[in-house]
């Protein structure tokens, strides 16, 4: 039976229920957070860079059961975060210091203290994921204290639950976290809202997504949101219906098998991250620069495909390992290779009413093969790419190309394989030769643009020159060394 619309949004916040009637659901969690008073959560950048925002939500990781994550708040939408549990800094301290915040204190971590509340809640969500590293911060941008102080209280907060010489410690302060946690249910319900002039759905069945998007032709989809957070956030966009993929089961499956590996549109990065490290290189590697930690909590990987962005991070990776699509509608089901997908800036091969069910990855076996991706931008994580490339060789026991993909990020309308090279290296010889032919004509394969990041002749000399990056770091002689090591 379909739940009847409702005019009320209900969150927990800081152990509180709340219930919001008649509330916008595309205001974003961190400017309702501040109207409602709940100052203590800080509006830096307004677009995922800083982590001033960052509060942690009550989520499923990896493993199925419920974890504090730390998310953006000025990127989520309202309606996104109905029936979660969220935790703010008021929160975390409001009957005595929580260890991270103690922590802070003993080292000098914060300085003019705009900034501290975003690293509280970063520490916060990994002190409990039993994760405090430099990692968990690398969200968090500080302009005034300096890193080591925080470092130092993260590695305090590891060394002792209680730092030694801070007052206001109390035993059932963790203990009250943590009993929250293994009582709280990171399940997602059906939500059909009406408020404010505006529709926010959230399914729980495909069939459901397909009837809705038939309603409402025009509607926007939104899984994670970190995208299209900027679009309202930033942009200040307005959505008149949204629907929401989070609570769609059929896109969120991750299979692994000896043949392939298949990932739901709407998994987060965190969840096959931590699922398949180990399974390709060159997706862990482009995962680690991909962003910060409160991105790829929530950012999925058909959002990154969806948007059909020509900077995408994980486009180039999934071209050069011959990734394939699953699309569906009330029409039925069809695939695609990921290289047929991209029509245009912006422009996919998605029909009226089809969504993007999963990803399939396919793998190799007994075939002498190097493969990985490369990220450049103007900071190591959490940027905008200025070129991204990933590129898989495999050869023969001659040392000859039998296969070759070099798939590019940033340099064209949308992210692209260099198919006219690919071409040129079959059947060479895998040496230097053979890469400066590449090289020479890797620098004439695209037309890029020039813009703020960097120039069309510097993206040019990238394309060529991190060709030659990986065939320094996975030559002939790299891999003669790993098989006698």
């Amino acid at each position: 039976m379909t739940q009847a619309i409702q005019n009320y949004l209900t969150l927990t916040i800081n152990g509180a229920t709340v219930r919001l009637k008649e509330v916008s659901p595309t205001i974003t969690l961190l400017e309702y957070l501040r109207q409602s008073g709940r100052i203590g959560t800080k509006e830096g950048c307004g677009d995922g860079d800083c982590g001033a925002c960052t509060v942690a939500i009550v989520a499923q990781g990896a493993d199925g059961q419920p974890q504090y994550q730390a998310v953006n708040s000025c990127l989520i939408p309202l309606g996104s975060v109905a029936g979660r549990e969220i935790v703010t800094v008021e929160g975390v301290g409001q009957n005595a210091l929580h260890p991270v915040q103690a922590a802070m204190v003993k080292t000098g971590g914060s300085q003019c203290g705009y900034c501290t509340p975003g690293f509280v809640m970063s520490l916060f969500a990994a002190y409990y994921d039993r994760a405090l590293n430099d990692a968990c911060v690398e969200g968090n941008l500080c302009r005034c204290t300096g890193y080591l102080a925080i470092r130092r209280a993260a590695q305090e907060a590891i060394s002792s639950s209680y730092p030694q010489g801070v007052e206001q410690q109390s035993d059932e302060l963790t203990d009250y976290f943590e009993e929250r946690l293994k009582h709280s249910d990171a399940n997602l319900n059906e939500i059909r809202y009406h408020g404010n002039e505006q529709f926010f759905y959230r399914p729980t069945r495909l069939e459901e997504v397909f009837a809705l998007m038939n309603e409402y032709p025009n509607a926007t989809l939104i899984a994670g949101g970190t995208d299209l957070g900027l679009e309202i956030s930033y942009h200040r966009q307005s959505f008149p219906v949204l629907i929401s993929l989070e609570a769609i089961a059929e896109l969120k499956m991750l299979e692994n098998t000896a043949e392939f590996v298949e990932i739901g549109a709407a998994v987060p990065l965190s969840h096959f991250e931590d699922r398949l490290r180990g399974v390709f290189p060159s997706l862990d590697e482009m995962l680690f620069w991909f962003a910060a930690r409160q991105v790829r909590t929530r950012a999925t990987l058909g959002g990154n495909i969806g948007t059909a962005s020509p900077i995408g991070d994980l486009p180039p990776v999934l071209l050069s390992l011959d990734a394939t699509l699953r699309l569906a509608s009330a029409r039925g089901e069809r695939s695609i290779p990921l290289i047929d997908f991209f029509k245009g800036y912006r422009q996919t091969d998605l029909q009226p009413g089809e969504v993007i069910v999963s990803v399939q990855i396919p793998k190799v076996s007994g075939v002498n093969r190097r493969s990985q991706s490369y990220k450049i931008g103007k900071r190591g994580t959490d940027d905008i790419s200025i070129v991204a490339a990933a590129f898989v060789i495999d050869l023969d026991a001659d040392q000859r190309v039998i296969h070759a993909r070099l798939a590019y990020g940033g340099v064209a309308a949308t992210p692209v394989r260099a198919i006219a090279v690919e071409e040129l290296l079959i059947g060479k010889v895998w040496n230097a030769e053979t890469v400066q032919q590449a090289k020479s004509a890797l620098k004439q394969a695209f037309t890029p643009l020039t813009d703020l990041r960097g120039s069309a002749d510097y993206r040019k000399l990238l394309v060529a020159n991190l060709f030659e990056k990986f065939f320094v770091e996975f030559g002939e002689a790299h891999q003669l060394e790993e098989v006698t090591s």
